[in-house]
């Protein structure tokens, strides 16, 4: 029984040191979290009020949806992994803010977003282009799309550079 704890440890340990070295082409997402100070500044660099509507795609342990409920925001969180699911729901009870995030458990390709006013999507390049036709589709123009670390063909609307995050608008059709 030790030696299966022991071996079922390592195999975490080195999928965790694994994802920090993630190829940005794999076809596989990466458990990558968004640190409290990224989610402050992505909340700030993209405006974020209590007026605004959030999606998190692929929302992790729910981070930068929590520092947004903080300003205001309300929003869904959009997450596959059943741990992650469950650490977030934790993490946003503990924080007071489950009034305003729900978190969710399903694939984010079968989400309709048209009412969000802002999207997260710190995500892999080839999973943004695959979403870009979903979010000129259902978003309405105007709606801003804030992404960390990986850039996405859009009109880019404010940047943050040194800190790798970017704003990007729908623009009008």
């Amino acid at each position: 029984m030790f030696i299966f704890i022991l071996f079922t440890l390592t195999i975490i340990l080195l999928l965790f040191l694994l994802s920090m070295i993630w190829p940005p082409d794999s076809p596989w997402s990466p458990w990558w979290r968004t640190s409290k100070k990224i989610s402050v500044i992505m909340c700030d660099i993209a405006k974020v009020t209590d007026k605004d509507f959030i999606y998190d795609l692929g929302s992790g342990d729910g981070q930068a949806l929590i520092t947004a409920s903080k300003l205001g925001a309300r929003g869904v969180g959009i997450e596959i992994d059943p741990l992650r699911v469950f650490i977030s729901k934790i993490l946003i009870r503990l924080n007071g803010v489950s009034r305003n995030i729900e978190i969710t458990r399903k694939n984010f390709f079968d989400v309709n977003f048209s009412d969000a006013t802002v999207i997260f999507a710190y995500l892999i390049p080839k999973t943004l282009a695959r979403l870009k036709p979903k979010f000129l589709k259902e978003l309405k123009p105007g709606t801003r799309i804030i992404t960390f670390v990986y850039k996405i063909d859009l009109p880019l609307i404010a940047a943050d550079q040194k800190n790798e995050v970017y704003v990007y608008e729908i623009p009008k059709h």
